[in-house]
Formats: structure tokens, sequence, C-alpha cells
């Protein structure tokens, strides 16, 4: 169970997000949508520990972890994917992922000595080629991440993310820049994630096609406030939701709508939202 009390952050006078209190349960994807600067990726940021709250809590299976930096998170099984700034550029995108591997066998064990680094290296590599065939990417293993064109480095920031294997996913807009090929592949791997019921999924996204799809609960952020939380039919058909986002005409809702301004508008071929509020 992933909980939030009251989260709260404030830039100054601007507050980000305004006493967001929200609980989410494992074996459920909840998709949190909202206009461009509602607060959603500062609400990822508060909860993953990118960013720390001004007031209220953040807690994982009981556990108040609002104070914990985010590598403690990660190791209490939050898992937030990575941005490639963050990771080993020069690196391969074998090494990248198979160094997940081993700093989430790490945080299990409560660290590693020389031999055991040796001696289950294999192993971590052959877990590395696996994922790595899963999100269809294990014939530029040897490529280094840096030279990844942007389709293929979400789908390596995907891969280290289930590298870790942890008890929550949080997906931030996963499919942008992609292009119409390339999106089946991670959805289809969102689809098998949200089939283990003991893990808990969280996903911002713009487009509407997706969200529908694949959402069990949808979550609305409106100036860093929640404005609508439930059910994604009963969401999307609220009137606060119809009158905010949608411009008050649901029929214009259709496959490709993005949820990302005052009204729906259809995207460009193989292009998802790619802002960040």
């Amino acid at each position: 169970m992933l909980e939030t009390r009251d989260l709260t952050i404030r830039f100054g006078g601007h507050v980000a997000v305004d006493h967001v209190s929200c609980a989410f349960a494992p074996g459920t994807l909840t998709a949190i949508v909202g206009p461009n600067g509602a607060g959603k990726t500062t609400y990822f940021n508060l909860i993953s520990g990118q960013l720390p709250a001004s007031e209220g809590q953040v807690l994982l299976n009981g556990e108040d972890i609002t104070r914990l930096p985010a590598p403690l998170r990660t190791h209490r099984g939050l898992g937030r994917a990575f941005q490639l700034t963050q990771l080993f550029p020069n690196l391969t995108v074998q090494e990248n992922v198979r160094l997940a591997v081993q700093a989430r066998e790490s945080g299990r064990r409560g660290g590693l000595d020389l031999f055991s680094v040796w001696l289950d290296r294999k192993t971590w590599i052959a877990e590395a080629r696996q994922i790595l065939q899963s999100v269809r990417l294990d014939d530029k293993r040897d490529a280094h991440a840096a030279a990844l064109p942007h389709g293929d480095q979400r789908k390596l920031e995907v891969a280290l993310l289930m590298a870790l294997d942890p008890k929550v996913f949080m997906f931030d807009e996963p499919t942008a820049g992609m292009s119409v090929d390339e999106v089946p592949v991670i959805l289809d791997l969102i689809r098998e994630l949200k089939s283990r019921k003991d893990r808990l999924i969280l996903l911002v996204e713009h487009k509407m096609d997706v969200v529908r799809e694949l959402s069990d609960r949808i979550v609305v952020l409106h100036n860093g406030a929640l404005v609508a939380d439930g059910e994604p039919a009963a969401v999307i058909a609220s009137p606060v939701v119809q009158q905010a986002y949608l411009g008050g005409a649901a029929a214009e809702v259709g496959p490709g709508a993005e949820l990302g301004g005052t009204s729906p508008r259809p995207l460009p071929a193989g292009q998802g939202g790619s802002q960040h509020d």
C-alpha cells in the first residue's frame, strides 16, 4: 500500500502540489491526469524522493518514508523510471541493466562482497539479457546508452525499472516520443506488470486512449489539488472533468486525444505528450 497524506510542496509563494491525500493498493493501475502544469510530475517527484515535501507524508506499507532519500525509497520497493542523464551513458545498454540488477540484489542482501559480485555476474547478465529481450533491445545490448535514439532510450528506462523489480512501478509518460511501432512494446509490458496482482502501478499519461485501456482508476489534479478520483468512466464523465479538461464535449475524446490542455487535441502521428509539470 502506498499513501500520501496532505502532501504539499511550495516554491516560494506557488503551491505546486496542494494537500493531496490518496491511497493506492496493489493489483491496481492508477492513471494520474490533468492539464499541463497541474502538478502531476511534481507529485511523482515527491513520492519518489526527487523533491522534499513542504508538508504532509508519504507512506509505503505503513512506514513513513517522507524524509528518506530516493535511493532508500528504491530499496524499500518504490520504482521510478530512470533518466539516462542519471545513469552511465558511456557504458553499454546491457551493462546499465546488469548494474540495475546488481543494485537490486545488493539492496536485498544488505550489500555485496567481491566474491558475490564475481560469483553472480553471469546470473545478472542472463537476467539483463532477458529483460532487454522483453523490451526489444537485445540486438542493441552492446551499444553505448548515449548512442541510442530517443525511442530506445525510453525502452531502456523501462528495462532499468524492470530490473529493480519494485513493488510500486511509477511511469511518467512512458511512450512519449516513441514511434507508432514502438508504443505497443511498452504498453504490453505494462499490461504484463498489471497482471501481477502484488504490484502497484502509477501512470502519468496524456493519451486518453491509453488511459482508458490500462487504468483501473483515474486521479485528476488541477492547480496541484486533487479534484476527481474514481473509476475511469465515471471520472471522465464527471462535470468537473468535462468542463475543466474536456471542454464540456465528451464526444470529442476519442483515440489519440490528450489530457494536456483545456480541451482534447489530436496527437501527431507516433508522438505523445512530453510536457513535465
